[in-house]
């Protein structure tokens, strides 16, 4: 029996030994950053002696730093069942959990580090960051419900810095994008996410809640079938599709607690048992609690819903009718369509676009002018809205405005086409500056005959002043008092093309005749 134990002794010193010498191996590799072989050595050591928990803690902190923190934490938690006296162990636990989000977790580890060793200061700063990201969180939540989305954004800026591999702030972050209308940036969150984790319930919302506020509505429909495929109890992808004809997109918060929180404080599908143990259960009572306070918070702060497949057919019916030449129906479509959903930009944008198209057949406008304006504030790179305006402006003679938007078009798109518009309007702009003759020589047009006898008699008396005043002895005579008419100067003789020579520099396309002293009329050229 003796001999025996010895045989064991030594067989297991000797694959100390060995573990050791691997575990030595890994140091040497992370010490010069090469953590894959580090990983590969770490794990050696593991199944030689897995007994030993400060292998699964440095194999822990070797996943940490391939930022794969979800492995690291089994393998920190791992270590410290073995060894509850572990101070690594418990740190890199509380890194876990806080490089995850989950902040409430990550206090509790680092509390334990404290208990063990009151003086260290790595726990106590990594603790105070725990409750630096909770505060975050807090924040995030109440700016959510009062739709403040920058803040929010800021918010989780701010915890992402704490926690790097979050998919809860970052889908939070996108969703808030999305929703203040920077498209690329929500997409390109979603998008990283999905990467990692191609089922992503969350990431597959967001993408859909991107491209259906960029008016592509279809593809949107399929990414939120997609979400409910991954995860059949997503809130969001509920409402968004709801049948197969129709979805209703529902501003939701997400925030802890949620039924796609797990308990490491990160997304993920619900695979609860049917035959859950009674705590799991409990959990899911209070999971579902918090899901109606949500909902009764939503309804509260009247989260707008709406239906886009009906967004998608009222568009529909008004270009219909405006082929079809109904514009007064056109109208009334499109201003029903824009009441469906306020925060669909670009889909807004086009409908008011229409709508303007429409006023300006209907000879309205001050009106097009008005939804072309509206277009341009919510899409301020929608080129159609802005010609659509110029034209209107051209049409109301308002040529410097119709001239500010040509040019921005032409800087946007140098086509031949525009630039021969710019041009138009420029020279529009400059007759406008000018004076109009033909109003001047016109104003009595249409005028009944006595005010029209009443015009020629000015017109023939400016003649006559033009004729004295304009004879430096005429003149001189006129000034002095004497009678002109005594002195055989006839009055009534003038060449009304001498008077257009002097005020406008020529007859410009006008004639006039005399028929007798003091009658004249003129006609244009």
């Amino acid at each position: 029996m003796l001999d025996v134990l010895v045989f064991f002794s030594h067989d297991i010193l000797f694959h100390f030994r060995e573990a050791e010498a691997y575990k030595e191996q890994g140091n040497a590799f992370y010490a010069k950053k090469d953590y894959n072989e580090a990983y590969n050595y770490y794990t050696k050591a593991i199944d030689t002696c897995p007994s030993n928990a400060s292998y699964y803690g440095n194999r822990a902190a070797t996943l940490m730093m391939l930022g794969k923190y979800r492995e690291a934490l089994g393998d920190a938690q791992h270590s410290v069942r073995m060894d509850d006296t572990f101070v690594r162990g418990h740190l890199r636990e509380g890194k876990c959990h806080l490089s995850l989000g989950n902040a409430m977790a990550a206090s509790r580890c680092f509390q334990r580090v404290l208990e063990l060793d009151h003086k260290n200061a790595q726990a106590q700063q990594e603790l105070n960051n725990s409750r630096t990201v909770l505060e975050y969180e807090k924040i995030a939540e109440a700016d959510f419900e009062k739709r403040d989305f920058r803040k929010v954004v800021f918010c989780m800026d701010r915890a992402l810095e704490f926690a790097p591999a979050c998919h809860r702030f970052k889908i939070l972050k996108a969703e808030c994008l999305a929703l203040l209308g920077r498209y690329p940036e929500a997409q390109s969150v979603a998008s990283d996410i999905l990467r990692i984790d191609s089922t992503n319930a969350d990431a597959l919302y967001v993408r859909g809640l991107c491209l259906y506020y960029e008016d592509c509505i279809e593809k949107a429909v399929q990414f939120f079938i997609q979400a409910l495929k991954m995860a059949p109890d997503h809130d969001k992808a509920c409402l968004a599709c709801r049948s197969p004809f129709a979805m209703t997109v529902g501003m939701l918060s997400i925030i802890p607690g949620s039924t796609l929180q797990s308990k490491d404080g990160d997304s993920s599908r619900s695979s609860t048992p049917a035959t859950a143990p009674p705590h799991v259960l409990a959990e899911l009572v209070a999971l579902e609690l918090e899901k109606i306070k949500r909902e009764e918070g939503r309804k509260r702060n009247s989260v707008t819903t709406m239906n886009a497949k009906a967004l998608k057919a009222k568009k529909d019916d008004g270009n219909k009718a405006f082929k079809e030449g109904n514009y007064k129906l056109a109208f009334e479509l499109y201003t029903e369509a824009l009441a469906i959903d306020p925060n669909n930009r670009k889909t807004n944008a086009k409908l008011y676009c229409n709508r303007g198209t429409v006023n300006s057949k209907l000879r309205k406008l001050d009106e097009a002018i008005e939804d072309c304006t509206c277009a341009i504030k919510l899409d301020d790179t929608y080129i159609k809205a802005y010609l659509r305006r110029a034209q209107c402006y051209m049409d109301t003679e308002q040529y410097e405005d119709a001239v500010r938007d040509y040019e921005k078009v032409y800087q946007t798109e140098k086509t031949k086409e525009h630039k021969q518009l710019l041009k138009n309007a420029q020279v529009e702009l400059k007759k406008s500056k000018r004076k109009d003759y033909y109003k001047i020589l016109d104003r009595h047009s249409g005028a009944s005959a006595e005010i029209q006898k009443e015009e020629e008699k000015k017109f023939k008396e400016v003649g006559e002043a033009f004729t004295i005043l304009s004879d430096p002895k005429k003149k001189a005579r006129y000034d002095s008092g004497q009678d002109l008419e005594e002195d055989g100067m006839n009055m009534g003789d003038f060449d009304a093309n001498n008077i257009f020579k002097a005020f406008f520099g020529g007859p410009g396309g006008f004639s006039f005749e005399a028929s007798g002293p003091g009658n004249f009329f003129f006609q244009f050229g």
